[in-house]
């Protein structure tokens, strides 16, 4: 799947991407102030700020999901119910693991809901490991709330070969 810049003509049809996949995700993992803010508004708001740093996949004005950097953090990742399945979120994922080589780090982090079972089977998949807790803080209007997740840490420099590519072992 081709991985591309948001135009923002697209962002409205990536808020509610967004909007579906965290409610359905972090809603029920997350404290309910959290929740309670992170409205259709408040993703489209978000997506405005970050324009430049969004990549998508889907045709363009049919967006199936997104990926959001920062620096070395893969800070936002969703995918349309739709497109589960078919390869989106793989593409995704690697293609942030290229910019976060471009912006020059060796090391790959991301924060994951505790609870989050699919997303972690997802990301351990991809060969991130999960290397413990932190407290993250997530901003809403007026404030911040600490919240405990799963970080999980991908070193870049190895060049990872999935599973079923993987030499056996035997005869040579």
């Amino acid at each position: 799947m081709l991985v591309r810049p948001l135009i923002d003509a697209e962002v409205d049809a990536l808020a509610q991407v967004w909007y579906d996949g965290w409610h359905e995700a972090h809603a029920h993992l997350l404290p309910a102030e959290v929740a309670r803010h992170r409205t259709l508004d408040s993703f489209r708001e978000r997506l405005h700020a970050a324009l430049p740093a969004v990549r998508v996949v889907g045709d363009a004005g049919d967006p199936l999901g997104f990926h959001l950097v920062k620096r070395d953090e893969l800070n936002q990742l969703f995918v349309a119910a739709r497109a589960r399945g078919l390869g989106a979120a793989a593409a995704l994922v690697a293609d942030a693991e290229e910019r976060i080589r471009e912006n020059g780090a060796e090391l790959a982090w991301l924060a994951c809901a505790i609870g989050n079972e699919r997303a972690a089977r997802f990301y351990e998949k991809c060969g991130w490991r999960r290397v413990g807790t932190v407290i993250s803080q997530l901003t809403i209007p007026g404030g911040e709330i600490p919240c405990e997740v799963w970080r999980y840490e991908k070193d870049l420099r190895r060049i990872e070969m999935p599973a079923d590519r993987a030499p056996r072992a035997g005869r040579a």
